[in-house]
């Protein structure tokens, strides 16, 4: 039963934000065309809001391990979410809840992978575009069902959830994130690649997880990260590094994939992308692997009429073992069924 106390404490959060948002409103009037003023208006605004909410519990530690074989690892690619787009089969409300059925899928299958292996340990990749932003291309405005600003607060908390959920049947997540190219604000080349939405959605994840003792949220704004498990290495990048027109360019993907493994990235088995919102696995010549993974979104019509393509929603899930540095076992986790 809620006591009076509760009521007071959450009148007092309501009035908080709401001051918060009336600062902000204020800021970016102030700051009009200034882009740098822009950004810190809404860092700072976001970090305040965070700290009014407050950090969620901390999560247990499961007990659910099983498996007598060698332990292996899960890694989920979550890429390209582009909340606030909106179409006649997506808007932010199916994009939140088909992320969460990635998560449910994700949990399902590694208890099934359990059987054989213990899997403790859970690498989760941010991959960049998980805002649709406003700006990107002309038209878009028409296009959302929420302004950038909204958006940076779904995704942000949607991040939260979905890695407080992981923590509920893993022992340990690490998290990677890199920014993609809907988060950009201004103009292209008005700021410094890293001044992207995407980034400030992690920093208020990764401040609301703060108190999580599992959860290490590795250092993130540079557009590539790079990570081992054990043998295996692996790069994540958003994609749009990779330039192409009128469909998925797969033969640039392979030349630049092969050419940052020649020695301009570290070392690396397996290179993860997205952007362009298909599944496709490209071997290359020193027999890693390019792996694309596709949106969320559904019914895009860009994608129609530009590329000439139909992506099918879904993510990535595969399972590695440590000791060998090889994929085991992998899923796409599709959404549209």
């Amino acid at each position: 039963m809620r006591r009076l106390t509760d009521d007071i404490n959450d009148a007092q959060r309501a009035d908080e934000l709401q001051a918060t948002c009336e600062r902000l409103q204020r800021q970016l009037a102030k700051a009009k065309a200034k882009t740098g003023d822009l950004v810190e208006a809404v860092e700072r605004a976001a970090r305040d809001a965070a700290v009014i909410v407050g950090k969620p519990a901390r999560i247990p530690r499961p007990k659910n391990q099983r498996g007598k074989r060698d332990p292996e690892v899960a890694v989920i690619h979550f890429t390209d979410w582009q909340i606030g787009k909106r179409n006649d089969s997506f808007n932010t409300e199916i994009a939140v809840e088909r992320i969460r059925t990635v998560v449910r899928k994700v949990r399902r299958i590694t208890e099934v992978q359990r059987s054989d292996h213990p899997v403790k340990r859970c690498v989760c990749l941010f991959g960049g575009d998980h805002v649709e932003g406003n700006g990107i291309f002309p038209g878009q405005t028409h296009e959302v069902d929420s302004t950038s600003y909204q958006q940076l607060f779904v995704a942000s908390r949607t991040m939260v959830e979905v890695v407080l959920s992981l923590l509920e049947d893993f022992d340990v997540v690490d998290v990677y994130a890199v920014p993609g190219n809907h988060g950009r604000v201004g103009r292209r080349g008005d700021e410094a690649r890293e001044t992207n939405l995407d980034n400030i959605a992690y920093t208020i994840a990764q401040d609301s997880l703060a108190n999580q003792d599992r959860v290490t949220w590795h250092e993130h704004g540079h557009w590539f990260q790079h990570f081992t498990i054990g043998a295996y290495r692996a790069v994540l990048v958003h994609g749009d590094q990779i330039k192409g027109f009128g469909g998925t360019p797969v033969f640039a993907l392979a030349r630049k994939a092969t050419a940052w493994s020649s020695g301009v990235l570290p070392a690396f088995d397996d290179l993860f992308v997205g952007h362009y919102h298909q599944n496709i696995v490209i071997t290359l010549p020193n027999g890693g692997l390019v792996r694309m993974t596709p949106s969320i979104e559904s019914g895009s019509q860009y994608a129609s009429e530009f590329m000439a393509a139909k992506g099918r929603p879904g993510q990535r899930l595969q399972f590695i073992h440590p000791g060998r540095g090889i994929t085991t076992g992998e899923y796409m986790i599709w959404l549209d069924d």
